[in-house]
């Protein structure tokens, strides 16, 4: 219960912040100056004589007790402060302290005058208002704020986090207080005024933390935020991270807080006896004794009295004021390398002690060499980075790459843990004779790799290379390009960490890598084929496709499956020569048909696997587009075809020193283009797949009629693709599987322009012409089983759910010629399945349903429904029925 309370109390402060901070502080003023400019009735040393003012006089021994509680205030505060240096940072936690007491020393004045006492004994307290500097209160709080990432994230974990600890902070307050307390039964005058004041210090420090920190928590936070564009909380959200691991070691202990429970109940009944059942001498609310106290006329006036009491010089004030100065500017400007050595040598020592924990041991590389004798143990380099808190946005922060020894697979083991710098950047000359040096990059911070790189002597695409690590590569290239995008958290959601494939992408599958895209894979089938049952990966992000080939797998499963034939295997590459006139292109063209024979033993000589077949030469004037075609084993093949064409090119260049290439590709393979060539000859794996579906499986499966599938197939896929001009277009939505298929097994995206080529034809078959004959006839489907983004491990895995990963070894070219059955027979699904939807009118109900996101439903149906009709706009197994003269008003599109 206590926790839903503090819940919704943090949730309205953190929602609110502007109007709960100018509340607060306008009613603590308002309170404050109750009486301000009114002459108060009693001022302790100006209009009468109180026993504080009289023992003041007379030289108590407070003169030694003051002294020593006001150095010591000024000495925890310092600690509090240095002890900030763990976290990597001065100020933040620090100030958020410093504002928590000076909020609870306004609420403390503000009650003070409430009550119409007067300030003398306030000054004497400030130790207590000190003393109450706890940055573990700050510090739980921040932690929950600094892991959003928007701003209704951060009102939420503010009321979580205060629903926490807030319980907690009301049992301590309480204790403190009640014990404190205790001292103001005693007899000791000054003690009692002393005690009293702090527990006035406690509860006002105490509320103001549970109102104004919530609410200047979030509104620092929005600020931050809306000022740099979210520049401004990268360190905050690193800092998040080193306090949650600091907060693990002082969690309450619940045996504690029974002790506490238990220990406030015994001082409440303390309290209630020697307030209640004794007797006790009559006390104002300062702890005075009212009966000793002896007015006076006043000497002087109230605001000289006030000016002379502030200015009057102590000797205590004058030491403490002074010890003060000096540990501010110790603080500031000394501070830093001490620091430094102790983080060495506490490191050095946790290393000593520890060296086979789970928890990461921290080495600062150019002091302590790597351990031989631990090669089995994983490593991570890891590079922390902290900085400075700072109002400047511009300002640098310091990275310091550390090496971990660690075992990755323990569940303790962060990649986020973070030391704070050690020192600044080395120079360019510095770092690139290290570089150069048996110490290598590994000795180099992030910071100065990226120093590097800007200064240019590090090209970007090579920091994988010349560092060594892939993954520290990649970290290095997405910190450098943060400082250049709109937002610090653009790439927050673009994975790099945890990627097996990096040493197999760099060189090979793309470059200036900055991280990994996270694709849905989804599985349609079982997808009979041949008759053989394979399970089809799909990766997409569109709704209903892996859902509509899966019906279309399930009908053809129903229909005795898929048969499919490979009529044509060649994978071509064009390159374009000019020779001097019409006339020696010509003679050319008739040498190189004539001598194939001879040019085919060059061309086969360049690889294993790679074969040529024939020469498709083409002529425009003097240029000629010479298209090889070839076979090549596992391979997409293009590669193969480049290096072999290259090397017939050159050789015929020896034999007609006249021929210039212009390019090793001329257009004409045609390579990523829609092209009548690739569709009329075919360009890699030409297939066809054909099934005959019973008219039952049409009418259960796919809710429509034969006759309206054959006649909505003449009508949209050939008329209405001829009536467009298409190349290659003749289907409903070929290109939708084979791209999902192509980006699951690592083929070439680009090469689905091609690839997707595909005529659907359907027909009535059968003795009674009730059944349903489907075809699809695919002439250039470019892929592989081997090279390209088939080597990477979640490609790798999709090749191997359909029984084709890498190359066949008894038979070269079976596997790329079964991916391609595969790609035809699942278009052959996907073809079935919508024409289906389409002929049955359920294209847009499906669509609605599964591929549009629920928030979007209500709108959709309030705007998509007519009130004035009650009518479905007719399929087209029914538009026979529909009469021509009716009004398009009678007509509604209803999803589901």
């Amino acid at each position: 219960m206590l926790g839903n309370l503090f819940y919704k109390h943090a949730h309205f402060c953190a929602s609110r912040p502007w109007e709960v901070i100018l509340s607060t502080l306008t009613l603590s003023a308002c309170l404050a100056s109750v009486g301000i400019f009114t002459t108060p009735d009693k001022v302790c040393g100006w209009n009468y004589e109180c026993e504080q003012h009289q023992q003041k006089e007379n030289g108590h021994n407070d003169h030694i007790f003051l002294p020593i509680i006001k150095l010591s205030a000024v000495l925890y505060t310092y600690l509090q402060f240095r002890n900030l240096r763990r976290f990597g940072t001065k100020y933040l936690l620090g100030i958020s302290g410093i504002f928590t007491v000076s909020s609870s020393l306004v609420f403390s004045i503000a009650i003070i005058k409430m009550f119409g006492n007067d300030l003398s004994g306030l000054t004497e307290a400030l130790p207590f208002f000190l003393l109450l500097i706890d940055l573990s209160k700050a510090c739980a709080m921040a932690r929950f704020a600094l892991n959003s990432k928007t701003q209704e994230e951060v009102q939420r974990n503010i009321a979580h986090g205060m629903s926490i600890h807030g319980p907690v902070m009301t049992l301590d307050a309480i204790c403190e207080v009640l014990v404190i307390g205790v001292g103001t039964l005693s007899d000791v005058t000054h003690l009692e005024m002393m005690c009293f004041y702090g527990c006035l210090a406690v509860l006002a420090n105490y509320l103001a933390f549970i109102m104004l920190y919530p609410a200047c928590l979030a509104l620092f936070l929005e600020v931050a935020r809306k000022r740099g564009r979210g520049q401004g909380l990268k360190h905050l959200q690193q800092l998040a991270q080193i306090l949650h691991e600091e907060e693990k070691d002082v969690r309450p202990n619940p045996v504690t807080q029974n002790v506490k429970i238990i220990m406030s109940a015994g001082l409440l009944m303390v309290h209630f006896h020697s307030r209640f059942l004794t007797n006790k001498k009559t006390m104002d609310m300062m702890g005075h004794d009212v009966a000793s106290t002896q007015y006076r006329e006043p000497d002087v006036s109230l605001w000289y009295f006030y000016i002379q009491r502030l200015f009057t010089v102590k000797a205590d004030s004058t030491f403490t004021l002074a010890l003060a100065i000096f540990l501010i500017v110790k603080y500031a400007f000394f501070d830093d390398n001490s620091m430094e050595h102790e983080l060495l040598m506490s490191s050095t020592t946790r290393e000593n002690k520890e060296p086979t924990a789970t928890a990461p041991a921290v080495h600062i590389n150019k002091e302590q060499p790597q351990n031989d004798t631990k090669k089995e143990e994983k490593k991570c380099e890891v590079n922390f980075v902290l900085g400075e808190d700072s109002d400047d946005s511009e300002a640098e922060t310091s990275l310091v790459h550390v090496e971990t020894q660690t075992d990755l697979n323990a569940p303790s083991y962060s990649p986020l843990q973070r030391i704070p710098s050690l020192r600044p950047p080395r120079s360019t000359e510095e770092c690139l004779k290290i570089l150069n040096s048996e110490e290598g990059p590994k000795s180099l911070t992030d910071e100065e790799i990226s120093n590097l790189v800007k200064s240019k002597h590090i090209p970007s695409y090579k920091i994988e290379s010349m560092i060594g690590d892939e993954c520290r590569g990649v970290r290095i290239r997405r910190n450098m390009l943060t400082e250049e995008l709109p937002t610090i958290d653009a790439l927050d959601s673009l994975p790099f960490e945890n990627y097996k494939g990096y040493d197999l992408v760099n060189g090979a599958c793309c470059e200036n890598v900055l991280g990994y895209m996270p694709v849905p894979v989804g599985k349609a089938g079982p997808l009979l084929l041949d008759g053989q049952k394979y399970y089809i990966p799909m990766a997409t992000t569109e709704g209903c496709l892996v859902a509509s080939t899966n019906r279309g797998c399930r009908a053809l499963e129903m229909s005795n499956g898929v048969r499919s034939a490979v009529i044509g295997d060649g994978m071509t590459r064009a390159p374009v020569v000019r020779m001097p006139s019409a006339i020696d292109a010509s003679e050319l063209k008739m040498w190189m048909e004539d001598n194939f024979t001879s040019l085919k033993e060059l061309f086969d000589e360049t690889s294993r696997f790679a074969r040529l077949n024939k020469l498709q030469i083409a002529q425009a004037g003097r240029l000629l587009y010479v298209r090889f075609i070839a076979s090549t084993g596992d391979a997409m093949g293009m590669n193969m075809l480049s290096k072999g064409s290259e090397k017939v090119i050159h050789h015929v260049n020896d034999l007609f020193p006249d021929m210039e290439l212009l390019s090793l590709s001329g257009n004409f393979c045609t390579d990523k283009k829609p092209a009548a060539v690739n569709w009329i000859e075919g360009r890699g794996k030409s297939v066809v797949c054909e099934a005959v579906i019973p008219s039952k499986v049409v009418k259960n499966v796919l809710k429509t009629s034969v006759s309206a599938l054959v006649d909505l197939n003449v009508n949209k896929n050939l008329i209405g693709s001829a009536m467009a001009g298409s190349i290659g277009g003749f289907n409903a939505h070929a290109a939708n599987v084979v791209s999902a298929i192509f980006i699951a097994t690592g083929q070439d995206p680009a090469q689905c322009v091609a690839s997707s080529n595909c005529i659907t034809l359907m027909e009535a078959t059968g003795p009674t012409h009730e059944d349903l004959y489907i075809s699809c006839t695919m002439p250039c489907i470019e892929v592989g089983t081997v090279g390209g983004g088939t080597i990477l491990p979640a490609q790798q895995a999709c090749l191997k759910m359909l029984g084709i990963q890498g190359p066949n070894p008894e038979n070269p070219g079976h596997n790329a010629k079964q991916l391609a059955r595969v790609v035809c027979g699942t278009v052959l699904a996907g073809e079935l399945s919508l024409m289906g939807a389409l002929a049955a009118g359920h294209l847009v109900r499906s669509h609605l349903k599964y591929n549009r996101s629920n928030i979007y439903l209500a709108s959709n149906r309030s705007s998509m429904e007519c009130p004035s009709s009650q009518s479905p706009l007719p399929t087209h197994s029914q538009s026979s029925t529909l009469n021509p003269q009716s009004s398009i008003h009678n007509v509604k599109v209803k999803d589901s």
